[in-house]
């Protein structure tokens, strides 16, 4: 199992603590496709989800219900986090646009203060 960046899996980030996001859920693969592939532990990645809050809608992208993602979700960046492989279920089940992935950096950037 080789997630490329770019990527939506499903994974399983249950135990949660606190308002972290649990449940088995899609996720993006953030971490760049080299290190996945040099069979590091774990690997970046950021949730998805298919609520949307109005107090975190600037750190939301959006992304269209295409291929084996069912439902229209939102990137949750403020959620950004390395998971163990051991959490990776099934995937890929899409990929994220260029359009999307762009969106998804320039919140990134501002979660980390590089903006």
């Amino acid at each position: 199992m080789n997630p490329a960046r770019g990527e939506i899996w499903v994974a399983r980030l249950n135990p949660n603590q606190g308002s972290e996001i649990g449940k088995t859920r899609p996720i993006l693969v953030l971490q760049a496709t080299e290190l996945t592939r040099a069979d590091l532990p774990t690997v970046v990645v950021v949730p998805l989800s298919t609520q949307l809050r109005a107090d975190t809608e600037p750190l939301r992208v959006r992304v269209a219900a295409r291929d084996r993602l069912l439902k229209p979700s939102y990137v949750c960046v403020e959620q950004v986090r390395a998971i163990d492989r051991k959490r990776f279920g099934d995937g890929p089940l899409t990929a994220a646009t260029e359009a999307e992935m762009a969106a998804v950096e320039h919140a990134l950037r501002g979660v980390v203060g590089l903006l």
